[in-house]
């Protein structure tokens, strides 16, 4: 279980403090899926790296299973089972895609299972192998390669920012059924963040940050409506 408590991100923008989240606290259960949704610029991303450890609170506490890791490193976090892909994934010149998996796995990988990993996000797994990490690639297909290197590993927690983010229809369908499938186990918790509505759809919760604050979090048959009439502008009881 993941728990945020009051949790705070002021930094510095040209020595005046600014507030990127501002007192958020939540709970994540055992096997249940959050989707993050909100304007752009509200602060979803942030809120992703501060639980992974990329940035540091300056308030707050964030607890796994009972567990305080505010202070935790990002080995720190994975070590304690939680995995991350970033929504532009970095890149890595002279490493193959085999190796990438591997290491993202913490062991040597055969190629049958890299092969599994890499058609569950829609590549050609024998095309991809041994081709690099590098600027050959597309962000689309950066972005799939992440998504697979995160499913190499088991974790407690995954957290996906914009996991639709650069990729063609297909290869989001594909997406789809992993996400479909982790959440079918109930044996991980996941956090997306996504503005698609497919996505958001199979939340069990659904939350909106807007403004650095959540201006609604709770079961999806509940906040999704008023999402909906928001964005539409329609006016109706839900908004």
């Amino acid at each position: 279980m993941l728990e945020v408590k009051n949790l705070v991100f002021r930094p510095l923008d040209n020595g005046v403090e600014k507030s990127i989240i501002d007192d958020i606290s939540f709970r994540v259960e055992d096997g249940e899926m959050i989707v993050i949704t909100g304007p752009n610029g509200g602060g979803k991303s942030t809120m992703a790296k501060l639980l992974m450890g990329i940035e540091k609170p300056d308030g707050g506490e964030i607890l796994f299973d009972g567990t305080d890791i505010t202070e935790y490193s990002i080995t720190d976090r994975a070590k304690a089972g939680i995995g991350f892909a970033f929504q532009q994934p970095p890149r890595f010149k002279g490493m193959t895609v085999k190796r990438f998996l591997s290491l993202a796995a913490g062991k040597e990988l055969p190629e049958n299972v890299c092969c599994d990993l890499l058609s569950g996000v829609g590549l050609c797994a024998k095309e991809y192998l041994n081709r690099e990490v590098d600027n050959t690639l597309s962000g689309g297909e950066m972005k799939r390669l992440e998504i697979a290197s995160v499913l190499a590993r088991e974790h407690k927690l995954f957290i996906f920012d914009e996991p639709e983010a650069g990729i063609d229809l297909w290869s989001f369908s594909m997406l789809v059924k992993q996400f479909e499938q982790l959440h079918q186990t109930k044996k991980e918790s996941l956090i997306l963040i996504s503005h698609q509505e497919r996505i958001i759809e199979m939340a069990d919760k659904v939350m909106v940050i807007k403004n650095g604050k959540i201006s609604a979090f709770g079961p999806k048959d509940e906040v999704l409506p008023g999402l909906m009439c928001s964005e539409k502008g329609c006016g109706c009881k839900h908004k």
